[in-house]
């Protein structure tokens, strides 16, 4: 009971992701047409299977730092602050996914079986071309690395923040490398970012003080 009480803040996340994971089902098996997003400059980036390994490595990034900030980190504001920007990005994109269904055809035929192939193979069966603006994996790096960057209790801080940087640009090559984003995606993601940003670590002068009690009310 203590516990439970202790990390009352975190029920949030178990019940949005049960929602999240719903809606993105449905929206992955809905049949509608996509809008197919292609610019000229993803024709001009290469191919490169082994940007599989960061793009794989995202699932561990993201549940990693929800955690520390979830059950480790002391401060339930940095806590809000990256779990409301996650929030908003990932709704943004369902709701973008749902009036605006869209995908991508720069999928490459793959040959060969070397490990790295065979994992973008498994990739590409799970995961279809569609639903891709704004590109969640660059999103949730971007908010996840932001909270890293902005947080000063961290031991060997340096360190966790430069290794923080470089994954999460590894993550944004990723998606464009493996094909399974475009450069629209990617920058929507960016601007998305900027967003959140202003909405909770640079809030309104009025509301400074206490941004997510503002927020929330």
């Amino acid at each position: 009971m203590n516990f439970l009480k202790k990390y009352q803040h975190t029920w949030i996340i178990p019940i949005y992701g049960i929602f999240y994971l719903w809606a993105f089902q449905y929206l992955e098996q809905r049949n509608v047409k996509p809008h197919i997003i292609h610019m000229k400059l993803d024709d001009l980036i290469p191919f490169c299977e082994y940007f599989i390994v960061p793009y794989f490595l995202w699932f561990a990034y993201i549940a990693v730092t929800v955690i520390y900030f979830s059950f480790i980190n002391k401060s339930k504001q940095e806590y809000y602050h990256l779990v409301f920007s996650l929030a908003v990005g990932m709704t943004t994109f369902l709701v973008v996914s749902y009036f605006y269904p869209n995908g991508q055809d720069l999928r490459p035929h793959l040959e060969g079986n070397s490990v790295f192939i065979q994992l973008v193979r498994y990739l590409y069966h799970i995961d279809t071309p569609t639903n891709i603006l704004p590109s969640i994996h660059v999103f949730n790096s971007v908010a996840c690395c932001i909270a890293v960057l902005k947080h000063k209790d961290f031991i060997h801080e340096k360190l966790v923040k430069i290794s923080t940087f470089v994954l999460t640009v590894l993550i944004i090559l990723a998606t464009v490398l493996l094909k399974q984003h475009t450069l629209v995606d990617v920058a929507a993601a960016f601007a998305l970012n900027a967003i959140c940003y202003q909405m909770f670590y640079n809030p309104h002068p009025a509301r400074a003080k206490q941004p997510i009690r503002a927020f929330i009310k």
